[in-house]
């Protein structure tokens, strides 16, 4: 079992998933950052891969990868900054990319460089899981989870296939559109997470739009997880050593979903 399943099978509590874009602000920051989200709470840590096309992405993570893209951040680059993370803490570590970078890299070499940095599960969102079978089976091969998302508009033949395929946990995309901070969580969410359970006994995460520790605190009462992106890359953004903001409010959702 990887150390993203172990996550779900030990923890009695909700997993806090957290995002980052790799290299931005800066190298430096993302190796400082990673491990205080870890002390922190955060069960594991998406990195993003810069990449020059994000469509599921919202403004805040677009420009986050374009900034991170012009200092010359690279898919090689991230293994890098896994692997000195990994030396760093031993928190579960996935990789959120999208598929060219992968597909020019080479299938089996990407995987087996992410195995080699310590990263543990791959989440591709452009990636279909009917023609996944090539990046699965590279996954696999090399003890790699291969995670999938649901939208809200997904049959329940989809649900059916992503709850198969996915490796680690469920990505569930809690609304229509793309990553960014919400004011509220979508009417429909309950409803939609439990279409989904119907299904599976497979950890369930909700992303998109949760921007709040009351946020994530009602999720928590609805998944297995919540995963935090867009909210958190700004506070990034805007913070400074010794990131003071991002501490108070990783520990603010860490305590929501505790309660």
């Amino acid at each position: 079992m990887s150390s993203i399943g172990v996550v779900f099978a030990e923890s009695r509590r909700k997993a806090l998933v957290a995002y980052v874009t790799v290299g931005y602000p800066t190298v430096e920051s993302t190796l400082a950052i990673v491990p205080l989200l870890a002390e922190c709470g955060c069960d594991i840590v998406e990195l993003g891969v810069p990449f020059s096309d994000p469509l599921a992405d919202g403004a805040t993570i677009q420009e986050a990868s374009h900034q991170a893209l012009q200092t010359g951040v690279t898919p090689q680059t991230c293994l890098e900054v896994a692997e000195q993370i990994r030396q760093k803490t031993d928190v579960a570590l996935a990789f959120m990319t999208y598929y060219n970078p992968v597909l020019h890299y080479g299938l089996e070499v990407f995987c087996t460089a992410c195995a080699k940095a310590g990263v543990e599960g791959l989440i591709v969102p452009d990636l279909p899981p009917d023609e996944s079978t090539d990046l699965d089976n590279a996954a696999r091969n090399h003890g790699l989870d291969l995670i999938f998302l649901l939208t809200p508009t997904s049959t329940t033949e989809r649900i059916r296939l992503v709850v198969e395929k996915s490796r680690g946990f469920v990505y569930v995309v809690s609304l229509l559109g793309v990553t960014g901070a919400r004011d509220s969580l979508p009417t429909g969410l309950r409803d939609f997470v439990g279409r989904i359970r119907q299904e599976t006994a497979k950890p369930l995460c909700v992303g998109f739009g949760i921007s709040t520790p009351d946020q994530a605190r009602q999720v928590g009462q609805l998944a297995d997880g919540v995963i935090v992106g867009s909210r958190l890359v700004q506070l990034i953004r805007d913070d400074k050593p010794p990131y003071e903001s991002v501490t108070s409010f990783v520990r603010g959702l860490r305590v929501a979903l505790d309660q």
